[in-house]
């Protein structure tokens, strides 16, 4: 998968989120917390694949907007599994790491999209 800075790293982090969920399960017979984090962790990048195929632009933000909600909740599920030592300190920052850069990016992509559709209905207005 190599389409796009975004697309790549949410695509990476969701394997990531794959053989975590793998390892709660297996490892420390987790399962509730495990698949909240499946969910939300693997939902970032499948919205980010949504949002390619978006009807309009602001469909496309609406798209990445969920997916920033699921980046957030994931955050959420990585503290309380540290918390609640599911996992290490060094498996958590590695993942926390990534999501916030993730989140960043996210933020980073609704702004600009949010920025050029200003622009446009600016522009159709002076008309």
């Amino acid at each position: 998968m190599s389409d796009g800075p975004l697309k790549t790293k949410s695509y990476k982090f969701a394997v990531e989120i794959v053989f975590l969920t793998k390892y709660l399960q297996e490892e420390k017979k987790e399962f509730v917390l495990s698949k909240q984090i499946l969910r939300s962790g693997t939902a970032i990048g499948a919205l980010v694949m949504e949002g390619e195929f978006a009807q309009s632009q602001l469909d496309f933000i609406n798209k990445l907007s969920i997916s920033l909600k699921e980046a957030n909740e994931t955050l959420y599920w990585l503290n309380l599994l540290k918390d609640c030592n599911y996992i290490s300190i060094e498996s958590f920052k590695d993942k926390e790491i990534k999501n916030k850069e993730l989140i960043s990016m996210l933020v980073s992509s609704i702004n600009t999209m949010k920025s050029k559709l200003g622009e446009k209905l600016k522009t159709k207005n002076e008309k």
